[in-house]
């Protein structure tokens, strides 16, 4: 019995097709450049900074987290450079400058730049653990200081906060 050519092509077409390796789509980077002052939260009244944060990063696929672009754990990671920068060179001197409300509005500030920072910072070690990275210590420490600081700007709740403008950008 001779097998039909026409056959033997075929059956060489698919076993080669679904031999081959399976070509991984390039992701597809969801953030682009910002400025400090685009992306910060501080400002207005105290105790909303978790859903604030939360919607600034909300265009982030944590449910595809294996295929986030480096390119998005890069603007992370600038966010959180950004944000301690504008702390410290910022948020500290204006505090250490300033007395009664004015000085609670500007901590009130400062937490939320806080919140800001720490979700960053988390939300790019879970999506380096989601790739495979060990990032489990330093996520547990990032989430817990993340949650203080949701903490205080829930305590401060209602109360104002300062705004502060900061030349960077991610």
């Amino acid at each position: 019995m001779q097998i039909p050519t026409l056959f033997v092509i075929l059956f060489a077409f698919f076993t080669a097709a679904f031999a081959a390796p399976v070509e991984r789509r390039a992701a597809v980077a969801v953030f682009k450049t910002q400025t400090y002052n685009q992306l910060s939260i501080s400002g207005g009244k105290a105790g909303t900074a978790q859903a604030l944060a939360s919607a600034k990063f909300a265009a982030l696929n944590l449910a595809n987290a294996k295929n986030v672009a480096a390119s998005d754990l890069d603007f992370l990671n600038s966010v959180n450079q950004i944000a301690n920068d504008a702390e410290t060179e910022a948020f500290n001197p204006a505090i250490a400058a300033a007395t009664g409300a004015a000085k609670t509005a500007l901590q009130n500030g400062k937490i939320q730049n806080k919140v800001l920072k720490l979700t960053a910072s988390v939300l790019k070690l879970q999506v380096q653990a989601a790739q495979g990275q060990n990032t489990a210590s330093q996520l547990a420490t990032e989430q817990k200081k993340l949650a203080t600081n949701i903490a205080l700007d829930k305590k401060a709740a209602g109360q104002a906060a300062t705004k502060l403008s900061f030349n960077a950008s991610t």
